[in-house]
């Protein structure tokens, strides 16, 4: 089984139309279906972290998916030479703002000592590396994909950063690329990363850009464009997934 989640109904509603059956956990609609022969599961998770790890947490209790697939729409940082309507994959997820400010500026949860999770030996901090087969699946998916899309669709792997505050200006967008080597923001990945880290549930994000994370404009931003092109290629990636979901 294959769980999408995104935390907005606009951002899924390719998946709504074509998912018919529907049931209900911890109160939120769970919409089922095949898609390209493959058993999907689709809910909607609202903004945030806690919506997005409370979400992932009971559709992974409930549903036992072998894939999480979050999507939906995000910020390109300036100079990745993404634009609106491109297509971001997370190779890993960073949370932007756990840790501390200090005299010298912000730094993570490794400068407290204290890791937001451990398992095993292994101790994570503000990173969550994301599968690697699965990116590079929508990697391949996209090069085939990319040609044929509405309007223009380039794209990038990369870093994701995980934020409570969206930027609203050029200058912080500049600060967080170069602390994280970023090429997206957004407000769910890394606690979904975090709780699929927990289950050892492969996982895979996929962002449409919505906008470049500069001094904030909503008049230079395309919603529908970014939402449209991710949700098409999320479906040619569930397409490529090999064993998965069948």
């Amino acid at each position: 089984m294959i769980a999408l989640i995104s935390s907005m109904p606009e951002e899924g509603r390719l998946f709504i139309r074509q998912l018919k059956k529907r049931s209900v956990a911890a109160g939120r609609p769970v919409y089922k279906g095949m898609i390209h022969g493959k058993e999907v599961i689709y809910t909607v998770s609202g903004m945030g972290k806690v919506n997005a790890a409370h979400t992932a947490t009971v559709l992974l209790e409930k549903f036992s998916p072998d894939v999480v697939v979050l999507f939906g729409v995000g910020g390109a940082y300036p100079s990745t030479g993404l634009n609106v309507g491109d297509i971001a994959i997370a190779e890993k997820e960073v949370y932007g703002d756990e840790g501390v400010h200090t005299g010298r500026g912000f730094k993570g949860a490794d400068f407290i000592g204290i890791p937001l999770l451990r398992k095993g030996r292994k101790k994570y901090f503000n990173e969550f590396w994301l599968d690697k087969r699965l990116a590079k699946a929508a990697v391949e998916s996209l090069k085939q994909f990319a040609p044929h899309c509405t309007h223009s669709c380039g794209f990038k792997a990369g870093t994701f950063v995980t934020v409570s505050t969206g930027t609203g200006t050029e200058n912080r967008a500049g600060e967080l690329q170069r602390r994280f080597g970023a090429i997206c923001e957004n407000m769910e990945g890394a606690s979904v990363a975090h709780v699929c880290t927990i289950y050892g549930t492969p996982m895979i994000e996929i962002r449409g850009i919505s906008n470049i994370v500069e001094d904030r404009d909503k008049a230079r931003w395309d919603l529908r464009l970014a939402s449209d092109n991710c949700q098409r290629v999320v479906m040619e990636v569930i397409k490529s997934l090999k064993g998965v979901g069948e």
